[in-house]
């Protein structure tokens, strides 16, 4: 524990660059997925054919190790943040996805119908009935992406994508344990606060 603490008191402010580059990268990744991943879900909700397939295809590299597809991305993207936002990205886009167009797939019918019986046209329909319907099951899908993402975004600093995946990496060639509990600890903290900083969020959304 001693050395725990005389790292931080040594290396503060490095720890802090690699918390803010680790936060920075998952942050950025969501953000991608998040663009792809929400409009395309929506599409799939009412069109079952491009649901197998864009469900399909991201699921499929989902099952490939994160650490594969880094190593695959280097000698077309090299190394540093980009093969790492590629990866976590694709990591991210499945449970977005997925939620997303299950949440507009299953929203309840008779209130499509009594808004359409108000007259409401479907630009009106989609922002004020569907949007809010929707959330809470897309955002759950967004909740479990953003921790993934939190947890594997250390395998960046393998690349030279930065991030608290550096100390973990230092620990493990310099056979340090204070350096493998800095940054392992800091990891196992920060997704599951992630998690419940985003649960409280939406809890306490309109």
């Amino acid at each position: 524990m001693q050395d725990v603490l005389t790292y931080f008191s040594a290396n503060g402010a490095e720890f802090l660059r690699l918390l803010l580059e680790h936060i920075e990268v998952s942050t950025l990744a969501l953000a991608v997925a998040s663009v792809i991943a929400v409009p395309l879900g929506i599409l799939c909700s009412s069109h079952p054919v491009i649901e197998r397939i864009s469900v399909g295809t991201p699921s499929i590299l989902r099952v490939i190790p994160s650490l594969a597809i880094l190593i695959f991305l280097v000698p077309l993207l090299g190394t540093g943040t980009l093969p790492a936002l590629v990866a976590l990205s694709v990591l991210a886009i499945p449970p977005t996805l997925v939620n997303t167009s299950l949440a507009f797939r299953e929203l309840p019918e008779d209130v499509l119908e009594a808004a359409r019986g108000m007259g409401m046209g479907p630009a009106r329909l989609f922002w004020t009935i569907k949007i809010p319907l929707a959330f809470p099951a897309a955002f759950a899908g967004f909740r479990t992406a953003a921790t993934e993402v939190v947890a594997s975004a250390t395998l960046a600093a393998y690349i030279g994508g930065g991030g608290l995946g550096e100390i973990i990496f230092t620990g493990m060639g310099l056979m340090r344990t204070d350096l493998l509990l800095v940054g392992g600890v800091s990891v196992a903290v920060l997704s599951p606060a992630v998690s419940s900083g985003l649960s409280h969020l939406q809890a306490s959304g309109p």
